[in-house]
């Protein structure tokens, strides 16, 4: 393979605080339709063979936005579908962060294994495998893998030889392009592209507070 684009699939109306997992019929928003289009149209430039995707319907989608512009199907990949997240499947952030385990997942991600789920290292393993199994099926191709935020981070963290520990430290938000060149290794050529700078400026409750604050202590 000479070049892999790992794409985030675009945000749904649980995207940031609710653990989705495998729920089904989850479909992308209208803001998550609107960044695939806009993925779409960054990614324009560049030749791409073929496109897989998780079979989940929020991944399915935003890989149509890239495929069908290009006349290509989208193959199914199961393996690299979303961390199988057992029985916190469908809860909130705000209720998981509660529990013991979630520490665990921050801290030491390589022991954290999920409730009637798989383990975050089992995750990796899977998909790891089924990357390079692609890698030997497109020799000297480009290839787009939708997939998750946790997959790709996982992915990252293998390719860049980095310890699963390390997994927190990688950010890989909606509708985003992480790619890896391979030549006798792999090389990061992008990480968490959303094509602008917009996710770096503080969230907007958060910049109305600060606004609020200083409109407070300004003089009369």
């Amino acid at each position: 393979m000479r070049l892999l684009l790992l794409v985030r699939h675009a945000v749904t109306e649980h995207t940031g605080a609710r653990l989705s997992g495998w729920m089904p019929g989850l479909h992308l928003s209208e803001e998550g339709r609107r960044q695939a289009a806009g993925l779409a149209g960054r990614l324009e430039p560049v030749p791409v063979d073929a496109v897989y995707a998780s079979p989940l319907e929020r991944c399915q989608e935003t890989a149509a936005a890239v495929a069908d512009a290009r006349g290509l199907k989208i193959q199914t990949l199961e393996d690299v579908g979303e961390v199988r997240y057992g029985d916190w499947t469908g809860r909130t952030i705000k209720e998981l962060g509660k529990e013991p385990l979630w520490k665990v997942v921050q801290a030491s991600p390589s022991a954290a294994r999920f409730p009637a789920g798989e383990s975050l290292y089992e995750m990796q393993a899977r998909t790891v495998l089924a990357v390079e199994r692609l890698r030997e099926a497109h020799p000297g191709q480009t290839v787009l893998v939708c997939s998750h935020a946790d997959v790709i981070k996982a992915l990252t963290c293998h390719y860049l030889g980095m310890h699963l520990d390390l997994f927190q430290r990688v950010v890989v938000s909606p509708a985003s392009v992480t790619a890896f060149a391979f030549g006798p290794g792999p090389y990061l050529v992008r990480l968490n592209d959303t094509g602008g700078n917009a996710d770096l400026a503080p969230p907007k409750r958060a910049r109305r507070r600060r606004g609020k604050k200083e409109a407070a202590g300004a003089e009369p």
